[in-house]
């Protein structure tokens, strides 16, 4: 096939008609000497009836973006008018060929009425999380002084209680126990979802602060009576720059959840040290860059249907247990801040033989380690 003669035949016009973007010719004094079926679309004027106006008259400051946006050689984003008055706003592409300007413009108002949206959207999330820390204390503090009160009944303290009294006591104690737990995991996802939290990175000891999450939760691996292992066997440097206090939040929840999840067995805690070919996912993987921690159970496992929304809280308002939606505000939290420190988290779930949730985490800060 012989292109040069394909070109020949090819109409420019034609092809500037049946572009999906806007195409004017502007003279250097502003007026519009040919347009595209394309613009006269955009702005609802037929073609010789655009082709009377000034560019000024449909573009905001029209010759004036024109010229910055050929001088610069980028698309510039203004406003422009339609033929009854309504405000739209474009994208911009100017050239100047001698004393004419070649210019492409796109209609960008849909786009930019989402963003304007997204934007308020934030700003409202961001004033709703920033109220409800506020009121934390005023949720929280209620709820604490019936957990002492009714303890102190079951201690004996308000004198002695016949079985129903007992009973109904512990119901409160207990109930009021789970309500605090909620309340301190959702405050703390609002926390990890707004921007106010400000990570500190920071070099500390991985190991010891694993062995520290630990022993936090003794009381209950005894109760259930399950035992927890802690595996660093192909750790190569225990010390890793991020924050700590982040850190322990998102690993304690996922402990915590294997806990609750387990009823017997064992938990085994493994840190190890990435290898360079293991994950061709991970950006900048070098020799000894990146750990990864691995929280496996001995419990029932997830079912599919549970594997859907596991890290979405928001997912699981139309579902009624009060069981899934905490577990998915607590695996929320965790998510979010394993994205914050540049980490990944996911879960790997058998049903009947357990689940195995995996962290990995850069070994030495990166350059945008920061809010998002």
């Amino acid at each position: 096939m012989n292109f040069a003669n394909l070109f020949m035949n090819i109409n420019p016009k034609e092809v500037l008609n049946n572009l999906p973007d806007a195409v004017l010719v502007v003279e250097e004094d502003g007026k519009i000497s040919w347009v595209n079926d394309k613009a006269a679309f955009i702005f609802e004027l037929d073609k010789k009836e655009l082709t009377n106006y000034s560019f000024d008259n449909v573009v905001v400051n029209g010759m004036l973006s024109a010229s910055k946006s050929s001088a610069k050689k980028n698309a510039i984003v203004t406003g422009a008018f339609t033929a009854d008055g309504s405000e739209i706003f474009v994208e911009m592409n100017a050239k100047k060929f001698g004393e004419q300007y070649f210019i492409t413009i796109r209609d960008i108002t849909a786009m930019t009425h989402v963003l304007a949206d997204a934007e308020k959207s934030g700003k409202l999330n961001k004033n709703k999380n920033s109220m409800l820390l506020k009121l934390a204390n005023e949720f929280k503090s209620p709820v604490q002084s019936i957990i002492g009160f009714s303890q102190a009944l079951v201690d004996g303290l308000g004198g002695e209680l016949n079985d129903k009294q007992d009973k109904y006591v512990k119901i409160i104690n207990k109930n009021s126990n789970e309500l605090l737990y909620f309340l301190d995991k959702f405050f703390e996802f609002s926390k990890a979802e707004s921007s106010l939290y400000k990570y500190n990175f920071q070099t500390f000891d991985i190991v010891n602060t694993i062995q520290n999450i630990i022993k936090k939760c003794e009381k209950v691996i005894e109760e259930k009576n399950l035992e927890v292992k802690l595996n660093t066997e192909n750790l190569n440097k225990k010390t890793i720059c991020s924050d700590e206090d982040a850190l322990k939040i998102a690993i304690e929840n996922i402990i915590d959840t294997s806990l609750k999840q387990t009823d017997s067995g064992a938990i085994e805690i493994t840190v190890s040290t990435i290898k360079p070919n293991e994950y061709s996912n991970i950006k900048n993987l070098s020799i000894d860059s990146h750990i990864k921690i691995s929280i496996s159970d001995t419990s029932t496992g997830f079912a599919e249907s549970e594997l859907n929304g596991l890290f979405e809280p928001y997912s699981q308002l139309e579902k009624v247990s009060k069981k899934t939606l905490c577990r998915s505000i607590v695996l929320g939290t965790a998510e979010i801040i394993i994205k914050h420190l540049k980490g990944l988290l996911w879960v790997e779930s058998q049903v009947m033989k357990g689940n195995t949730f995996n962290i990995i985490l850069p070994v030495e800060k990166e350059e945008e380690s920061t809010n998002e």
